[in-house]
Parts: structure tokens; C-alpha cells; sequence
């Protein structure tokens, strides 16, 4: 009896090397426990639990508004795809996600700030479905999360204007979000970051005011923000990302537009330091990040750009590829963030 007839000619003999040490790369075939040793050393097997790490880009095409949502595998460098559509065209949205779902919530319409928040799962393309709603409606608002929890922080809102408000909602769940603290000063279009215990909040604005606070916050609690450090100046509109240990935030407008990387050890406190710079001066990007990369996406300059730094590293982004559209005051996230443990 031949192998393939033992195997009930499902199991082919014939080994079929994996692309990379991700879950969604096959390794099929019969491997010998040696050859197999050798590809987890190398970091080249796919793990259980080690998804593809996909990023989402959602809402304001630049000049008008739309409800597409682009994805694309940061991993490896091209051009973004369509995934599917929000039920709602917004500008000025925070997106948060764990490793399985994302949520975009917030931002505005056109014509007021609204409070509404929808979820897809980063496994399928489609369309999302509602979740629950904010506290407060809010424009300009910013989102991180860790692997359980998503926390939406400052905004804009027509009853209190620019706010510090900081609310939260379980990720696996759906429902309203709840109270969770208070920034350290009212702002609104700041970006922000997670390490898998800890939020970490970039600049903002406030009418006209430009802060360079960063401010942090323990994820799993509740409370107020407190003081982390300075950014090399006071910017709002920037976009950052992170890995579990280093957080990066790009562009923004100072007393212009700026083409600036720096970058915070989120374990600790402290000023930021420079990282190196965007392929031009840019404001309004959104971002997603993986252990290894950051992606910044589009903004008033850079339109339908995608472009990217190693993390660990320092130096100036290189080129990734296109997204679908142009867009600036989009929101991004990823199922493989900083703050995912």
C-alpha cells in the first residue's frame, strides 16, 4: 500500500516549505522532526496564535467623505486593498483592535461629531455592524487599546467643545462605552499608543493651542492620565504606532507641517527623541503597527501614500505602497499592535 493510500491520499509526502512564521502560513506535507526543528529556530514556522498582522484604514477620503475601509499585510510592502464599508461616512474617527476584531468609533459627519461606534473581524472582508455608542460624541478623537480593552480619549463635541474625557468598552463585547478617567489638559486630533499594559497619549490640540504633553495611562484600570514627557515640541495631528516596548509618532503641524519621527520607550518616562523623518512634510495620517513595523497612511500631503519604519530601528520611513484612495483624518488600526500581548 502506497503512503498516499494509508493517508486516505489526503496527506501529501511531499513537504511544502512555509512562507514565514505566522499562523496563516501552511506548512503542509510530512516533515521530519529535525528539518522542522531548523525552521522554528530560524524563525521561519508558523505559530498558533501569531496572526498575519493586518492593518485597517478607514473613513475621510480627502476632499470628501467615505465610509471604504482599506487592508493590507503590514508585514510585507504593496498596495492596500478594499475591505469593506463602515455603515457611516466620518472624518476625525479613533479605531482601536484586538487580534481578532477592530472598532472605529466617533468622528463626524459633516455636519456634527457623533457617537456611534461600529466592529468587523479582521479574519473576513465586509462590512461592519454596530457596537454601542461613545459617552460623548467626539470629533478629533484618539484611540488605543490592549488586548482586551479599547480606551477612546479627547475629542471635540458640540456640548463641551474641546474635552479631556477618557472612555472605554471590552473589545469581545458590543455595548456603550463607559467612563475611564480624565486626560491631563482638554484636546482634541491627538494620536496615541499601547504596550500591552499601557496607553500612551501624543500632543493634540485645543482651538488653536498645540500641546507637546504625552501623557500615559494603565490600560486594565481606570483613572486619570499622568505625565509622561515632552515631544521635541508642541504638535497636533500626528499619527503613531508601536511595538511592546517603543512607541513612534510622525508629522503633524506644528507652526507648519512637519516631517518628523520620534520615538518613546513606553515602559518608562521622559522627553521624546528623534527618530528620523517622513518622505515629506505631512498632518492628518492615521497608522497601524505590528511587533516589527509602523505604516502611516496618507494625510494632506502624502494622499494615498502608505510608507513605513522598523521599529526597533532609527531612520527616515521608506515607501510601502498605495491605499485605495487618497485620505487624510482617516483611523487605522492592526491586529498585531504594541499593545496586544
Amino acid at each position: 500500500m502506497s503512503y498516499k493510500q494509508m493517508t486516505g491520499n489526503i496527506i501529501s509526502a511531499t513537504k511544502v516549505e512555509p512562507n514565514g512564521f505566522y499562523q496563516d502560513n501552511a506548512a503542509s506535507g510530512v516533515w521530519n522532526l529535525q528539518d522542522q526543528y531548523d525552521y522554528v529556530r530560524g524563525g521561519n514556522w508558523p505559530i498558533a496564535g501569531n496572526v498575519l498582522p493586518i492593518a485597517l484604514i478607514g473613513g475621510r477620503k480627502s476632499p470628501s467623505l467615505t465610509n471604504d475601509v482599506d487592508y493590507f499585510n503590514i508585514a510585507s510592502t504593496g498596495n492596500a486593498s478594499d475591505f469593506g464599508n463602515l455603515g457611516f461616512t466620518r472624518e476625525g474617527m479613533g479605531a482601536c483592535g484586538s487580534s481578532t476584531r477592530a472598532i472605529f468609533g466617533g468622528g463626524q459627519d459633516g455636519s456634527a461629531p457623533r457617537e456611534s461606534m461600529q466592529y468587523t473581524t479582521f479574519a473576513t472582508t465586509g462590512n461592519f455592524v454596530n457596537f454601542g455608542n461613545l459617552a460623548e460624541e467626539e470629533f478629533g478623537v484618539t484611540a488605543f487599546s490592549s488586548s482586551t480593552r479599547g480606551v477612546f480619549a479627547g475629542g471635540l463635541s458640540d456640548d463641551i467643545g474641546t474635552n479631556n474625557i477618557m472612555q472605554y468598552v471590552t473589545i469581545a463585547s458590543t455595548g456603550n462605552a463607559t467612563d475611564f478617567g480624565d486626560l491631563t489638559n482638554s484636546v482634541y486630533f491627538a494620536s496615541s499608543c499601547a504596550s500591552s499594559t499601557r496607553g500612551v497619549i501624543f500632543g493634540g490640540d485645543n482651538e488653536g493651542t498645540e500641546y507637546n504633553t504625552i501623557q500615559y495611562v494603565t490600560t486594565a484600570s481606570t483613572g486619570n492620565a499622568t505625565d509622561f514627557g515632552d515631544l521635541l515640541a508642541a504638535t497636533t495631528e500626528t499619527a503613531a504606532g508601536s511595538s511592546a516596548t517603543r512607541g513612534v509618532v510622525a508629522g503633524g503641524f506644528t507652526t507648519g507641517q512637519v516631517n518628523t519621527i520620534q520615538y518613546i520607550t513606553i515602559a518608562s518616562t521622559g522627553n521624546s527623541s528623534d527618530f528620523g523623518d517622513l518622505l515629506a512634510v505631512n498632518r492628518r495620517m492615521s497608522a497601524a503597527s505590528s511587533p516589527a513595523r509602523a505604516v502611516f497612511a496618507g494625510g494632506t500631503q502624502a494622499a494615498n501614500t502608505l510608507q513605513y519604519v522598523t521599529i526597533a530601528s532609527t531612520g527616515n520611513a521608506t515607501d510601502f505602497g498605495d491605499m485605495t484612495q487618497n485620505r487624510d483624518k482617516s483611523a487605522g488600526c492592526s491586529n498585531a499592535h504594541g499593545g496586544i500581548a
